[in-house]
């Protein structure tokens, strides 16, 4: 990833708490609505899903193609975003 979004940059900024899902890199509106259809309503359920992955980015970026539709970009946006948040703060 060469550079990051101001997004990415505000979410690793601080613990996650209980932001929406919205809050993610790489997860806009249209992809947060179908997250939460499926029950991945927080930032954490989507953090959760992640870490059950084991941090694994193939399988993150399959999960959420599969869940959600993301395109290869948002994959890689929302994998950055979550892998550098748990870097600083697991």
């Amino acid at each position: 990833m060469s550079s990051t979004s101001q997004k990415h940059k505000d979410f690793v900024a601080e613990p996650m708490g209980e932001k929406s899902v919205n809050a993610l890199a790489g997860i806009g509106e249209v992809l947060g609505k179908r997250l939460e259809e499926k029950g991945f309503d927080k930032a954490y359920v989507v953090l959760g899903q992640f870490l059950v992955l084991r941090k694994d980015e193939e399988l993150f970026r399959e999960w959420l193609k599969d869940t959600c539709g993301a395109n290869t970009k948002q994959q890689g946006d929302c994998y950055g975003c979550l892998r550098e948040w748990c870097d600083s703060f697991l």
